[in-house]
């Protein structure tokens, strides 16, 4: 390992921080596309038929669900496709645990988005595209998220702080992904915002391969014998689990709403005109997704050094105070958007209700999902953290379906009604962590 840090870090960190940055650049930058460029163009009458298998997707739906127009399609294939990308690292997880090791997983993962975001740029691949990707991303995601734990001893005070770091770089990639991919797609054509995502995600995989020798050597281990105290760990990592995967379910279903309808609502429901000084211009749709990641760094770096200085004074809240106050700020999120439909009175609200929705759901965020990571590869025995990061991501897979399934419910309630009920998901999942909070306290850092 060189000599050199980053930011206080080994320069591991860096590597993975690039890599996952670019691949979040990817990600988001179709994500901010996806249903916008299903529901106003691919899912109309006279482009159905051009993708393969959609027809046949879209009438396995329908006997579970009832005809579906566009945007109630395009909801549920947006959750099916999210959801599959937290359920694949399952299978990415006992690949690199059992067979190829994390790094030749992670580089196999990438691989797959490489080609799946640019056969995302021809209309008969839709569906194998994002098969591609989703399996791509279970190869990725729990393993580069494992090797980040592993850069750090079990009692490394930095451990927390590194994947807060790491969640930044997360963000400038899904900050610049609507600007770039968003603009490409809106304003030359949805190919073209496609073809710059998996631009992005080549430069995430040459980025990885050049920085593997700062990185930890986990081989896989098929034969290893878990000894008592990992079995021990095991059993341990697999109830803190249990215990907080409903309350992740519902903060991902309520969440990932901004890929879904909070993009209706700002495209159909938002006065979305700027005035300055007489200048008056207008922001596109797919930019207020770059508004969460641009918040996330630069709400990161103070929140850190608020637990830093509260944990000086041994103030700081614990893994699961975190936890509950990132379910209730999702709850209060929607509130605001509650507020905001309330007040719009037939017309359109302002644009500055979707900026202080984005405020309140980015710290609630940050409360939630890096701590979650942290927690997950602090628990997890030695031979099984890449699984074990695998089984945690299925609670996402769950809360991405859920989101699909909830959003297709858009046309049928009124947006007070919808966003209370979206809202009603985090109050749940907060009662939910304190109810089980006597168990978690022992196994929590």
């Amino acid at each position: 390992m060189k000599s050199n840090v980053f930011a206080g870090h080994s320069p591991g960190l860096a590597t993975l921080f690039g890599a996952e940055m670019w691949e979040r650049f990817s990600y988001y930058g179709m994500r901010a596309l996806l249903v916008l460029y299903m529901v106003d163009y691919l899912l109309t009458p006279e482009r159905m038929d051009s993708a393969l298998g959609l027809p046949a997707l879209k009438s396995a739906l329908e006997t579970l669900s009832g005809p579906l127009g566009p945007q109630p399609l395009a909801s549920q294939i947006y959750g099916l496709y999210t959801g599959l990308v937290y359920l694949t690292p399952i299978l990415g997880g006992l690949i690199a645990d059992r067979w190829l090791g994390r790094s030749w997983t992670i580089t196999l993962g990438a691989g797959l988005m490489v080609a799946g975001h640019f056969l995302m740029a021809y209309e008969p691949f839709f569906l194998i595209a994002l098969l591609l990707i989703a399996f791509g991303c279970g190869a990725f995601k729990p393993n580069i998220s494992t090797q980040l734990g592993e850069l750090y001893a079990r009692d490394d005070p930095r451990r927390d702080r590194a994947y807060s770091i790491f969640y930044v770089g997360i963000n400038i990639g899904a900050f610049l992904a609507p600007l770039v991919c968003g603009t490409l797609g809106e304003k030359f054509g949805w190919h073209y915002g496609f073809m710059s995502a998996g631009v992005g995600m080549a430069v995430g995989l040459a980025v990885y391969l050049h920085g593997r020798p700062d990185l930890p050597r986990a081989a896989p281990r098929p034969r290893a014998v878990p000894t008592p105290a990992e079995r021990r760990q095991f059993r341990r990592a697999i109830l803190g689990i249990a215990l907080l995967f409903l309350p992740s379910a519902l903060f991902w279903a309520a969440f990932e709403q901004q890929g879904n309808t909070i993009a209706i609502w700002a495209e159909q429901f938002t006065d979305r005109s700027v005035s300055l000084f007489g200048w008056r211009a207008e922001i596109p749709v797919t930019w207020f997704q770059a508004f969460n990641p641009l918040m996330i760094f630069l709400f990161t770096p103070p929140l850190v050094a608020f637990w830093g200085g509260l944990a000086r004074r041994g103030r700081e809240p614990s893994t699961l105070r975190k936890l509950s106050l990132g379910c209730l700020g999702v709850a209060a999120s929607f509130a605001v958007l509650a507020l905001a439909a309330m007040l719009r009175d037939g017309g359109k609200a302002s644009w500055l209700w979707l900026l202080l929705y984005f405020c309140i759901i980015t710290l609630a965020e940050l409360h939630f999902s890096p701590i979650t990571l942290s927690l997950v590869s602090h628990l997890a025995p030695e031979g099984a953290r890449s699984a074990l990061m695998g089984a945690w991501f299925t609670s996402l897979f769950l809360g991405n379906v859920l989101a699909g399934w909830i959003g297709s419910f858009w046309a049928d309630f009124t947006n007070v009604q919808f966003f209370l009920m979206v809202g009603g998901l985090g109050l749940a999942g907060a009662i939910i962590v304190e109810a089980a909070g006597r168990p978690l306290r022992k196994m929590l850092p």
